[in-house]
């Protein structure tokens, strides 16, 4: 049972899930980005939504790209051999 919980195909489904994950938080950072004030009275009163603070958002991206960068050699791992 062991073998399951460390095996290479295992690691990759929790990679792929962590990368979807970064996706996701990358995806609702850069969306909130784009809205700086929300109307709420129709009376030109709003909220201004605090800008995205960029070194988290890079820091998120590299993560990702760590993460895709680890599946990409794991997928290559567990392919066998092309036949000569």
């Amino acid at each position: 049972m062991d073998e399951q919980l460390h095996s290479p195909a295992r690691r990759l489904i929790e990679l792929r899930i962590a990368h979807a994950e970064l996706d996701g938080r990358i995806d609702a950072l850069i969306g909130a980005s784009t809205l700086r004030v929300i109307d709420i009275g129709g009376e030109g009163t709003g909220i201004a939504v605090p800008p995205v603070d960029d070194l988290t958002l890079r820091r998120l991206k590299k993560q990702r790209l760590a993460l895709r960068d680890e599946i990409a050699r794991l997928e290559r791992a567990s392919d066998p051999d092309e036949p000569a």
